[in-house]
C-alpha cells in the first residue's frame, strides 16, 4: 500500500463500531463489478491489496483498511455531440426539415446506447480505514464529494452507517488565526511555510503564501487587516507535515524521514508490498494526530445509543 496523502475525516459511535464485526461478509455482496453495456459507471469495493485479490478488508490492531472503487465508461461529450451533429445533418439533407427538441433528445439517447458498450472504462479507487477504538473514518482524499460517495457506499453495504463529518466545538479558522497572530501553538505543533488568508466577507481578498516564513510582519499585517487563516501549514512532532484546512481536511500530508527510517529499521520493505509494516506505522502516527485534533478543536464522538 501507499502512504495516505490527504485525509478527509468522519466519525462514528462506539455502538456503530461494535456492528463492524461482520464487515467482510457485508462488503462481499457489494464488490465492484464492471458497468453494464448501457451504464456510465458502477461502484463497489475491491481488495486493498489490488482488484485481483479476494479479501476486502485488512485488519491490524484497531484499524481496518478497505478500498472503495468506481469504474466509469469514458465517452467524451465531444464524441456524442459530433455523432449527433452528423445525424442531424443527414436528416436535414434527406428530409429537408429541422429536428425538434424531443426528437433531438431521442437521437442523443440512441447514440449513447450505441456507443456506451464500445467505450473504454477507467477505474478509480479511494483508500480508507476505520479506527474502531476512536471512531474515525479516514479517507485518502481531499475531495469532499469523493469522500461522501465513499461513505454512501459503506452505508449501502452495511444497511446503516451513521458516520458524520467533523463538528468542531472550536472554530478551526479562529484557532488557526490565533496561532498565527500570537505564535503560540499547542505542544508538538510548529508552523510550516504556507497558509491561505482570506477576508471572511463574501468575495473578499485572498492571500496565499508558499515557502514563506509565517512569523513575518508581512503576514501579521494581513491578519491585522481582518484576514483569517482558512488553511495553515503545520508540522506535528517532527514526524508529519501537512496543511490543515478550516474544514479540518488534511492536505499535502507527508510522513517525514524519521517515520520512513522506522519502517526501514523494522527490516521490512514497504515498497516491496509489506502492507502490514506501512499500515501499522501509518495508522499509529495518524491516530496521535487525530486525537490531538480532537483535543485542539473539540471533536465529540457521536453517541447514537
Amino acid at each position: 500500500m501507499t502512504w495516505f496523502r490527504n485525509l478527509t475525516l468522519f466519525r462514528f459511535s462506539e455502538k456503530t463500531a461494535k456492528s463492524l464485526k461482520s464487515l467482510e461478509d457485508k462488503l462481499d455482496k457489494h464488490r465492484l463489478r464492471a458497468p453494464g453495456p448501457i451504464e456510465l459507471s458502477a461502484q463497489g469495493f475491491i481488495s486493498p491489496f489490488g482488484r485481483g485479490e479476494e479479501v476486502l478488508t485488512h485488519k491490524v490492531g484497531d484499524f481496518v483498511l478497505l478500498a472503495i472503487a468506481s469504474e466509469r465508461r469514458l465517452l467524451p461529450n465531444s464524441v456524442v455531440n459530433d455523432e449527433l451533429s452528423a445525424r442531424l445533418k443527414k436528416i436535414a439533407e434527406k428530409d429537408g426539415r429541422k429536428v425538434g427538441s424531443k426528437e433531438r433528445k431521442r437521437l442523443k439517447d440512441e447514440i449513447l446506447t450505441d456507443l456506451l458498450p464500445r467505450a473504454f472504462t477507467k477505474m478509480s479507487r479511494t483508500a480508507c480505514y476505520l479506527s474502531t477504538k476512536s471512531g474515525f473514518v479516514v479517507l485518502d482524499t481531499a475531495s469532499r464529494k469523493t469522500a461522501e460517495e465513499a461513505i454512501n457506499q459503506l452505508r449501502q453495504a452495511l444497511g446503516s452507517f451513521p458516520a458524520v463529518p467533523m463538528a468542531p466545538e472550536e472554530s478551526p479558522r479562529r484557532q488557526m488565526t490565533e496561532w498565527l497572530i500570537h505564535g503560540k501553538l499547542p505542544a508538538g505543533l510548529v508552523l510550516g511555510d504556507e497558509c491561505e488568508l482570506r477576508d471572511p466577507a463574501e468575495s473578499g481578498a485572498v492571500v496565499r503564501c508558499r515557502r514563506q516564513d509565517l512569523e513575518t510582519d508581512e503576514v501579521r499585517e494581513h491578519l491585522k487587516s481582518g484576514k483569517q487563516a482558512f488553511a495553515l501549514g503545520l508540522t506535528f512532532e517532527d514526524r508529519l507535515s501537512f496543511t490543515l484546512g478550516e474544514d479540518l481536511a488534511v492536505r499535502k500530508l507527508r510522513f517525514l524521514d524519521v517515520v520512513q527510517d522506522e519502517v526501514e529499521a523494522s527490516g521490512r520493505d514497504a515498497e516491496a508490498g509489506d502492507i502490514d509494516a506501512t499500515f501499522a506505522l501509518m495508522t499509529l502516527e495518524l491516530e496521535r494526530l487525530l486525537l490531538k485534533l480532537e483535543e485542539w478543536f473539540g471533536l465529540p464522538r457521536p453517541d447514537d445509543n
